[in-house]
């Protein structure tokens, strides 16, 4: 059955560019931006208009981004200063500021780059590396502070108590909407899939907030008509796939459409462009300490180093969903030159082993030379998956 609300979200996805157009000739100001720690909901009290930039997919794109940036760097980000090389992506002409932050520091260096060549306007937030020490709350607040105060500068709009409650209400609303959502792809026979359930959450990216609230509220609307209050559950001989490690943009449909054509099922992501920045963000009250307080204690981003297996927030929620979800298999995911990631893919997969759920790893870029070998390697994990099921074996 389709569902009205995502023809809508399609529908408003084409227009948007030449909205976004129209609203910047009428004077406003548009702001691109890049980041897993940066609070976006201060862009949007300054009555700036975020826009999440960067796509994925584009072996022509990351060709031509590697003629300004290293080719070391991952294919992301190199596909990113393509973009602005390039420039025809809307998102990217209409942007009247970028901004980044720098949890990873590759992200960081694509700012330095875009400036640079393109003369971009660019401004830079600094994110701690040691997040969870009481010294990071006081350096992360300084430096969220001192980026208000060029989002003021460039606005020319004070930021007030007033307006920063306004945003943060917006987005607990938005974050609240796309977890109730999400379940509801991972019931026993759903109206809804997980790849659209992930293009809903990336179609907020661009479109305008409070219209993307009022979206997420009819499309929850009609779930609900359709199926009632969702209760996941799964099928006995069914492979649930997880989704982690290294971003999958807009644009990067490789390893999702593999995963569907070799009959696994994908029920979950802790991916920075999928779900995982909409958990555990509580602000306590609208002020810029809470902000930062509760942007450095949500689930920590791959790229910042936690030395503790034991007491890692990143482990500790990628187990909570594979639970939640009734996944029986992660297809670790990482991007060629995404160092934190793949660093970091034996340590998931030898801790999620004795949590009694496989992992699969695979190391990838935009170009399509690897998809047969991807393809061979799903199709004997959800093989194995699904035989484990069969036999009651499935963790």
């Amino acid at each position: 059955m389709a569902l009205k609300t995502l023809d809508i979200i399609a529908r408003k996805l084409v227009e948007r560019p030449a909205v976004l157009a129209s609203e910047r000739a009428a004077g406003a100001k548009v702001v691109g931006f890049q980041g897993y720690t940066l609070p976006e909901e201060v862009i949007l009290a300054l009555g700036l208009i975020p826009v999440r930039i960067g796509l994925g997919g584009s072996d022509r794109l990351v060709e031509l981004g590697g003629r300004y940036i290293s080719t070391k760097n991952c294919v992301y980000v190199r596909e990113t200063v393509g973009l602005f090389a390039d420039n025809t992506d809307p998102y990217i002409v209409n942007g009247d500021l970028f901004a980044f932050d720098a949890t990873c520091l590759q992200a960081y260096r694509t700012a330095e780059v875009i400036q640079y060549y393109f003369n971009n306007g660019v401004i830079i937030l600094g994110v701690p590396r040691n997040f969870y020490l009481p010294e990071a709350h006081t350096y992360f607040t300084a430096e969220l502070s001192n980026f208000v105060g060029k989002l003021e500068a460039f606005s020319g709009v004070t930021l007030t108590p007033e307006r920063l409650a306004d945003a943060i209400k917006v987005y607990d609303d938005i974050r609240t909407e796309i977890l109730a959502i999400y379940d509801y792809q991972a019931v026993l026979n759903p109206v809804i899939s997980w790849e659209q359930v992930y293009d809903v959450i990336q179609a907020g990216f661009v479109l305008d907030r409070r219209e993307y609230l009022d979206l997420l509220r009819a499309l929850h609307a009609e779930l609900r008509a359709l199926q009632g209050e969702p209760v996941v559950g799964r099928h006995a001989d069914e492979a649930r796939l997880f989704i982690s490690g290294s971003v999958i943009p807009p644009g990067d449909k490789k390893l999702i459409t593999i995963i569907q054509e070799q009959g696994g099922r994908i029920v979950g992501d802790d991916l920075w462009t999928g779900l995982i920045p909409h958990l555990g963000v509580v602000i306590a009250e609208p002020t810029l300490e809470a902000l930062a307080y509760a942007y450095l204690h949500r689930t920590p981003h791959g790229a910042l180093p936690y030395l503790d297996l034991e007491t890692d927030g990143r482990i500790k929620r990628l187990k909570s969903l594979i639970q939640h979800y009734q996944a029986n298999g992660v297809v670790y995911h990482t991007l060629r030159y995404c160092d934190p990631y793949t660093f970091k893919a034996k340590e998931t997969k030898d801790i999620l082993e004795k949590f009694g759920v496989p992992l699969l790893e695979l190391h990838t870029e935009y170009a399509g030379s690897d998809i047969e070998a991807i393809r061979t390697r799903i199709e004997a994990f959800i093989e194995m998956i699904k035989v484990k099921a069969e036999l009651g074996e499935a963790a």
